[in-house]
């Protein structure tokens, strides 16, 4: 029975290290397959820790198994847009400014836009 506990454990480490590496190269979206690994891998590190007497990685799973089931019950809830306006490609380990860049274009937007002589504009007008 001992060795089905280390198989637990050694499970768990191979689905939450898997969904990490999926997510950070890019082959997997960060949604409900990447929480469902996360879940299973810490119910699995919840067993084996338990089992060894090893509290703080049992407290750091609960946590961990937690997050990724509140994440799981708030993608339930939220229902996917009927059709996408545009196409994002957010890459891996590239911060998202899609927001920045949104703000920036709401002020360029609503400045007037003001024309500066140049020598060239001097030279025509004279």
């Amino acid at each position: 029975m001992e060795l089905l506990w280390e198989l637990a454990g050694w499970a768990g480490a191979v689905a939450i290290l898997s969904a990490y590496l999926a997510v950070s190269m890019g082959w997997l979206k960060a949604g409900k397959g990447f929480q469902t690994a996360n879940l299973f891998g810490s119910v699995a590190f919840i067993i084996n820790g338990t089992l060894h007497g090893a509290w703080p990685s049992v407290v750091t799973n609960v946590a961990w198994f937690l997050i990724s089931a509140v994440a799981l019950v708030r993608m339930r809830e939220v229902e996917a847009p009927a059709q996408s306006v545009e196409a994002h490609v957010q890459y891996p380990g590239v911060p998202d400014s899609t927001g920045q860049m949104a703000i920036v274009e709401a002020l360029t937007e609503a400045l007037p836009v003001v024309s500066v002589p140049t020598a060239a504009d001097a030279r025509l007008a004279a």
